[in-house]
């Protein structure tokens, strides 16, 4: 389809993109033009950039696309123009969730019954300080690398959300940030996904360190005391105990004839047999909340749908990374057989895991440095992740 000549944005396009086919849309087909060709500047993030500037007074947005080896401009009606959020939600939950964690961290490292005077009530909510200061640091850490990349890259989001759970062994079912605009390009989607997980592991891994340090390894009872749990490990996990405790824990009381290199693979991913008379680190509050960080890191880091992981497969390898779904949920459903937490969360991402935030300018690829920095996420995802997190 030729132009018309009261066409107000062909000739923007033309100096940008050289057009081979033009198409008329209407509001069922949702553009306004669409046009096949080829960008005249082979740096397309700084073209979008340009054109969108150009196109905003007239009140459209372009959209970026790929077909096959084809290059698509898309005209949207209207332009995107977030609202300001109002922050004293986020005020009052990340106050409850600091309450909610620091009420879990006494619990759990208390015998059980809860005080009953003010002053009991004070001295136990003191006790939970050591747990809770070092988890929620990890978990501001986490969300502000979100926050503060989405702002450096000018893409709006909120602050994070906290969510207070008290009846959890860790009072906090963790924090969210939403994007209030999708990202010009997938190298700014990289950069706000994958912020956080650094950011939250850099504070973890010395939180950890300093934990495991300050804890003594001792035998673990035989028989086990009624409600004992065992924490899972990750590869990260075992091996910081290793070096600062030079033993692979918790070290069984003996293998049984088994391999000890299968042993350690069956141990990994089943926490099974318990190590009943072996030797552990005896963990304290800092260990749990360093263990705790890299446990919200490894799920964050699932390679699905809206988490940070599956932002990360997405700008790696676009919309095929919804073929890595039917896998996700296998896996997951198999090692709910160890834990049945992971059944919930295979249910989750069976529902929102074939969403993800689509760039508006899909034609930018990662430059090199960015494609190492999302094979680093996969990385980091490997190194975190814990196959059976509780037992």
């Amino acid at each position: 389809m030729l132009p018309e000549e009261n066409d107000l944005y062909t000739p923007i396009i033309t100096k940008y993109f050289r057009v081979f086919e033009t198409y008329e849309g209407d509001e069922k087909k949702g553009y306004l033009l669409r046009y096949r060709g080829n960008l005249l500047n082979d740096n397309s993030a700084e073209a979008y950039e340009q054109l969108a500037q150009e196109l905003r007074p007239l009140y459209v947005t372009p959209l970026f696309r790929m077909e096959g080896d084809q290059q698509v401009i898309q005209l949207m009606k209207g332009i995107i123009q977030p609202k300001p959020t109002k922050v004293w939600g986020n005020i009052v939950f990340f106050i409850l969730t600091v309450i909610s964690v620091t009420f879990a961290g006494a619990f759990f490292f208390s015998t059980g019954v809860l005080p009953n005077t003010v002053n009991g009530w004070m001295s136990f909510m003191k006790s939970g300080l050591p747990f809770a200061i070092p988890l929620m640091t990890i978990l501001v850490f986490h969300e502000f690398g979100h926050y503060l990349a989405g702002r450096y890259h000018k893409t709006t989001v909120t602050l994070p959300f906290f969510i207070p759970f008290p009846l959890s062994y860790f009072g906090t079912m963790g924090a969210f940030i939403q994007l209030k605009e999708p990202p010009k390009n997938r190298r700014i989607l990289l950069d706000i996904g994958i912020a956080g997980p650094l950011a939250g592991v850099l504070v973890a891994i010395p939180i950890l360190i300093l934990g495991i340090y300050l804890s003594p390894v001792q035998k673990i009872p035989y028989p086990l005391p009624l409600g004992q749990i065992f924490e899972g490990n990750s590869i990260i996990y075992l091996l910081l105990k290793l070096i600062i405790k030079g033993q692979l824990l918790p070290q069984p009381a003996t293998y049984a004839g088994v391999n000890p290199i299968l042993y350690w693979i069956r141990y990994f991913f089943t926490s099974s047999p318990l190590p009943a008379g072996g030797f552990d680190v005896i963990i304290n509050p800092i260990v749990w909340a360093g263990w705790a960080g890299l446990l919200v890191t490894s799920l964050n880091l699932i390679p699905a749908g809206q988490l940070d992981g599956g932002h990360i497969m997405y700008v790696l390898i676009g919309k095929k990374s919804v073929r890595l779904l039917p896998f996700i949920l296998v896996a997951l459903i198999l090692l709910g057989f160890a834990w049945s937490g992971w059944w919930l969360w295979a249910a989750l991402i069976f529902f929102l895991g074939r969403l993800h935030a689509e760039p508006l300018d899909q034609i930018t690829p990662l430059d090199p440095k960015r494609k190492a920095l999302a094979v680093l996420g996969v990385i980091l995802f490997i190194l975190v992740f814990i196959p059976v997190p509780l037992v």
